[in-house]
């Protein structure tokens, strides 16, 4: 499903200057004009963009702001397309092996020259790594977040259970809850990503962050033991019943009612799923989260902290407007509003900004400074080249339903490594 709307200065509603004052200064207004395209396209991430724009749009009165809000699985697939013909001047996308691509094929406009002004420089500063390639930078990134295991407290408390903190407590825990008639996990898996995850946390807390990248980076066999090792963990809670059943039919919002509804007890997921469960009737004395827990006592615990990101097309017709806007985006002000726990929800790139006191995102914040000493992954799909990627998640599902053909699954990853990664 595609939105677009066309934002003129006369159509913007008066915005609350943000604290700080970082709306009321303008070097110099914009004139011309800034295409945008975005795949903000659930209710809290659209919602949150518009009001960014529409604040930079007041600040620029003569700036005719056109923004196109793509429903995000479409993106993924239009993405190319839009960027080789008639391009936007932003685009949102994703931070490292996601970029790539598009920056090999000179899609991406080389925005370095932001990254040498001070104060992205400075503030943005452990983010700089997933945005360079080649020892250039690529686009900004406008938010990140946690992934880890959301939980309906409430029906911990009904069965007697406490955050696992290890395997075995994990698996005990799971037994409980299939024996209560639910699943212990909802996941919705018909677009692949979401295997993706559970591949990475199982993955991670089997062999650890350097291996993971190792396999990421196509020096590892997919036949590898160490890989198999990942999947007889995974088996585990599989043949135990432990996630929601036909999930490959469910987009990840179709499977949040069973959760919602207390046929679920859980659902790893990124920090972007807590305002959907909050909008359909969870509290948060209802909701809670932990961080997945240790499965090798030898493992340094990393995280999955997928990074979101702006760029800026290289056939964009209005580069100087573009590049004011992801200075906009990446301001402190702005990077403290647009990731609130009412706005995204997710964590700001900007070391200036304040995290929203949001039960949460102080969690995922706490979690990622100082309990995520293994290292802090992109996400699967973006860690792993596309093509890889793809195939992968289409094995890592095919597992989900079909253990047993396993030996078949990675004989064909493995397949799809030689022919990748010449």
């Amino acid at each position: 499903m595609r939105f677009t709307y066309k934002a003129s200065i006369a159509a913007l509603s008066t915005v609350a200057v943000v604290a700080g004052g970082s709306l009321s200064a303008s070097a110099q207004e914009l004139t011309g004009d800034l295409k945008i395209f975005l795949d903000t396209s659930n209710p809290a991430p659209r919602a949150t963009m518009e009001k960014a724009i529409a604040q930079f749009g007041e600040l620029n009165p003569d700036l005719n702001i056109e923004t196109t809000i793509i429903d995000r699985e479409a993106y993924k697939t239009q993405i190319r397309n839009f960027l080789t013909a008639n391009s936007p001047d932003v685009a949102n996308w994703y931070a490292a092996n996601r970029m790539k691509p598009y920056v090999e094929a000179g899609l991406f406009e080389d925005v370095s020259d932001l990254w040498a002004e001070p104060e992205i420089a400075e503030n943005l500063a452990s983010t700089k790594g997933a945005m360079t390639i080649d020892g250039k930078q690529w686009g900004v990134p406008y938010t990140y977040y946690q992934w880890g295991i959301y939980y309906r407290k409430d029906i911990f408390g009904e069965l007697g259970l406490s955050e696992p903190t290890n395997w075995e407590e994990e698996k005990a825990n799971c037994a409980k809850i299939v024996e209560s008639g639910r699943a212990c996990y909802a996941i919705g898996s018909k677009f692949l990503w979401t295997a993706g995850g559970w591949f990475d946390y199982l993955n991670l807390r089997t062999n650890g962050f350097d291996f993971h990248m190792e396999l990421a980076n196509g020096d590892v066999s997919w036949e590898d033991d160490r890989v198999r090792a990942t999947f007889a963990n995974w088996r585990e809670l599989i043949d135990m019943g432990g996630f929601l059943e036909n999930h490959q039919s469910y987009s990840w919002q179709e499977a949040l009612p069973f959760m919602v509804q207390g046929d679920a007890a859980s659902y790893l997921i990124g920090n972007f799923a807590v305002a959907p469960l909050r909008e359909a009737g969870l509290s948060d004395d209802q909701l809670d989260f932990y961080q997945f827990p240790a499965i090798n006592p030898d493992v340094a615990l990393a995280e999955d902290a997928p990074t979101d990101t702006f760029h800026i097309p290289s056939g964009a017709s209005n580069k100087e407007n573009a590049k004011a806007f992801l200075r906009f985006m990446v301001s402190p002000d702005i990077q403290t509003q647009i990731n609130a726990g009412d706005a995204l929800g997710q964590l700001p790139v900007n070391a200036k900004s304040a995290v929203d006191d949001d039960k949460f995102l102080n969690e995922g914040f706490t979690m990622l400074s100082s309990n995520s000493p293994g290292g802090v992954a992109q996400f699967f799909d973006r860690d792993f080249p596309a093509e890889m990627a793809k195939v992968a998640m289409e094995g890592l599902q095919e597992f989900m339903v079909r253990p047993d053909n396993l030996d078949a699954i990675l004989a064909r990853l493995e397949k799809a490594r030689g022919r990748i990664y010449k």
